[in-house]
């Protein structure tokens, strides 16, 4: 069968409530690819519209954890889609064979898948349909997710709920805004991303019930029980950072790059860091301390240097004086000793100015004491030359 002139489908490879994917060959480029045909029941003009927007949209990416896509269009009344073929199986064959995984290939997976997830949320596109069978493992076991661009129009909310086969599997893995009727964003993805960790753990989803609804209101009002009350052998961090992707609330959930980061950085092991060992310091030896040498004095008359201009003498710096009773000072620059003799010479005037002081005033009281003290010797007479004794002095008798 030739779909659309170009698309040689060679085998199915599976087939779901909306459509089946097939082996192909692109026989214009010669490659093998996945072709994707939807139901001739949803071909309408609108589902249309939308389905080549979200095609579009998901042509875009480009990473090594999603599924490329390369094409899409319609083909005698259904819509196809053509991608990157994965040779491998997907999630859900690899639960079929084997009932649950181990810590190990469960936190790789999941730090794959969010890794792809962010390079969408990054170019603001939702999945909308994160489930174990749109996560793809190749040869070599690294994941791929499939399906962007047309989940929404699959998961359509209009028809998602009434569409018999589509709910059951859909209704294990959403979040509960999306069960609420709320528009699905990046957080939406993370909540189902968190469904399906818990699957590959445990071998089951954290909410099943009888019927698609009840299962829905577990989404929105029962908390999940952690891993390790159930028997499944994982650390302690690693259960705890699980049940903040099942957080009930859109806004408690870690982004998706958060995720991808957490994952592998091995924090799920739950391992406590090493801290560094304390290695003391080498002893340093104290440098030398600078000799500081005032340069010689400059010849009298002689222009001082201007300010920043070089010269060849040595650059010296006073050095900071010690602060505080019982230090010693600190050794005075070559500057700071010429600033003290030249305080020094300053107050010489003024010692000598005191000095002379002093000496003229002790002169100018022994000049009056020798002019204006008395002569006991003798005393002179107004008859010019007679002299008497005073009465009852030695002499008065003779």
């Amino acid at each position: 069968m030739l779909v659309a002139g170009r698309y040689r489908l060679i085998s199915a490879i599976g087939r779901g409530g909306m459509g089946e994917v097939w082996r192909a060959t692109d026989e214009v480029l010669g490659r093998a690819v996945a072709v994707k045909l939807l139901l001739g029941e949803h071909a309408d003009e609108s589902a249309t519209a939308r389905f080549r927007l979200e095609a579009q949209t998901a042509a875009r990416l480009s990473h090594p954890h999603l599924v490329a896509v390369f094409d899409f269009g319609a083909w005698e009344d259904r819509l196809f889609l053509v991608m990157e073929l994965v040779e491998g199986r997907s999630l859900a064959d690899l639960l079929l064979a084997q009932e649950r995984l181990g810590p190990e290939q469960a936190a790789r997976i999941a730090g794959q898948a969010a890794a792809g997830l962010a390079a969408a949320h990054r170019q603001g596109i939702v999945h909308r349909d994160i489930k174990p069978g749109n996560l793809m493992l190749d040869g070599e076991g690294t994941v791929k997710i499939g399906d962007f661009g047309i989940a929404q129009f699959v998961d359509d909310p209009s028809a998602a709920l009434t569409t018999t086969g589509h709910i059951v599997g859909t209704s294990l893995y959403l979040a509960p805004e999306r069960a609420l009727g709320r528009t699905a964003d990046a957080a939406s993805d993370m909540y189902s991303l968190g469904c399906v960790i818990y699957q590959l753990l445990l071998g089951q989803p954290p909410f099943r019930s009888d019927t698609a609804t009840a299962t829905l209101y577990q989404h929105v009002d029962t908390p999940p029980v952690p891993l390790r009350q159930r028997g499944v052998d994982v650390s302690a961090a690693f259960d705890a950072y699980l049940l903040g992707l099942l957080a009930k609330q859109p806004e408690d959930r870690p982004t998706a790059q958060q995720v991808a980061d957490w994952f592998h950085s091995d924090a799920w092991r739950g391992r406590a860091e090493a801290l560094p060992l304390h290695r003391p310091a080498p002893a340093q030896t104290p440098p030398p301390a600078a000799a500081y040498q005032a340069p010689p004095a400059p010849h009298v008359g002689a222009p001082a240097p201007a300010p920043g201009a070089e010269s060849g003498a040595p650059t010296t710096y006073r050095l900071p004086q010690a602060s505080g009773r019982g230090r010693r000072a600190a050794p005075r620059t070559g500057n700071a000793r010429r600033r003290t003799a030249g305080e020094a010479i300053r107050r010489r005037p003024r010692v000598a100015s005191a000095i002379a002081g002093v000496i003229a005033f002790l002169a100018a009281v022994y000049l009056g004491m020798s002019l204006f003290a008395p002569d006991t010797g003798s005393a002179s007479t107004p008859d010019g030359g007679t002299s008497t004794n005073a009465p009852g002095t030695p002499g008065a008798d003779r």
